[in-house]
Formats: structure tokens, sequence, C-alpha cells
């Protein structure tokens, strides 16, 4: 469980430098695709802790190995947990923006932008909202962190 959570961790310092580092000085809609495969890896191992968590505490005899299934345990173990739950949501859109179709437009400037279309509609993903998706991540891990470990902070 602790190798997992490091792994998420350490998903988190790579969406980070791609943030802070290869966006600000390519500005391309391939390191925001990046960036959003990071931010989906990372959510997947902080899914991967809490149910470790859950076969340690016995709410549940095994892990699922199928992303589905994951999601779905997720769902029903953590229902009453309102930040979990709003966290699948937001891992199933990520899921979703990163198989879509998607258009780039003005990259190697500022305002770069990858839209993705989705069956409801065109969703604009810029610099500033990869790094609110980046924080969301963070927040995210850091609520699995204190739910399972204890910790609050790094």
């Amino acid at each position: 469980m602790e190798e997992t959570l490091h792994s998420a961790l350490s998903e988190l310092k790579r969406a980070d430098h791609s943030i802070f580092v290869s966006l600000k000085y390519t500005r391309t809609v391939d390191v925001i695709k990046n960036i959003i495969e990071r931010l989906i890896s990372t959510i997947e191992f902080g899914f991967e802790v809490l149910l470790m968590h859950a076969k340690k505490t016995k709410m549940i005899a095994e892990v699922p190995t199928i992303p589905r299934l994951r999601v779905d345990a997720i769902k029903t173990l953590y229902a009453t947990d309102p930040t979990v739950m709003g966290f699948v949501d937001f891992y199933q859109k990520l899921k979703k923006i990163d198989k879509a179709r998607f258009d780039r437009s003005q990259e190697y400037r500022r305002h770069v932008t990858m839209t993705a279309y989705l069956d409801d509609g065109p969703v604009e993903i810029t610099i500033d909202i990869i790094n609110d998706y980046f924080e969301r991540t963070k927040e995210f891990i850091t609520h699995v962190r204190t739910m399972v470990i204890g910790v609050k902070n790094d």
C-alpha cells in the first residue's frame, strides 16, 4: 500500500514537472495530453490505495484488477464520502477527455488549447484548466493519504 501511494506521488511529481517546466516552455497540446494521462494514472493509483486499505480492513475480499470494476468497488465502498465520489466523477471525465477526438489551437502561445469533443459537447483544456485539474488531483491524493495513513501534509 505504501509503495502504491509512493507511485501516485511520483506520477504527481511528473505531472507537476510537465505543467511547470515542459508546458511553460513548449506550449503544445501533446504536453497537455500527457498531463491528462499522468493525472489519470495518479487517480488510479489513489483508487488502488483505497481498495488495498478496504481489503486490509476486511471491507472487501479481493482488489479488482479491471479498472471499471475498481471504479464500481470505489463507488460502493465509499458511497458516503462526497470527496471520493466527486473524484470518481472527475476521473471518469478525464478518461473521456483522454479518449475523445480533439483539436489543437494556438500552439506555442500562452493560450494553447486542446478542444476535446465529448458526447455532451466540446471541452476546452487550457493551461489554466490543466492547472486546476492538477490541483484537484493533488487534493485527492492528500485526501487518500489522510484516510489511509492519517497524514495530512507531505
